[in-house]
């Protein structure tokens, strides 16, 4: 892997093996490829940071006023899920069941 293909160092280690794994499988080199897989690994960090909340949090807490409202980093989870999925998809990966992308 050359340097112009390494992972980013802000991801996480979780994320730096999906992108090790992403770019040695479907040889991402391309800057804009690369910042595309960047986008959807930074969303996969922020998307694993809204499920240790909501995990520890739960997905309602109560405001002011007591009354029950749906927990904000619900939100997070919705939005980070769905720009990685869509930088995801406009990478144009083929991640088959049987791949090994597919089983991770």
């Amino acid at each position: 892997m050359t340097n112009s293909t390494k992972a980013p160092k802000r991801l996480s280690a979780e994320a730096k093996r999906w992108w090790n794994a992403i770019v040695e499988e479907y040889e991402v080199s391309d800057s804009a490829g690369r910042l595309l897989l960047e986008n959807a690994l930074t969303a996969f960090d922020e998307m694993r940071k809204a499920q240790a909340i909501i995990a520890e949090e739960g997905q309602v807490v109560e405001d002011r006023f007591k009354q029950k409202r749906q927990h904000p980093a619900t939100l997070v989870l919705r939005d980070s899920r769905n720009l990685m999925l869509r930088s995801l998809k406009q990478l144009n990966l083929d991640i088959a069941p049987g791949s090994p992308l597919g089983s991770r």
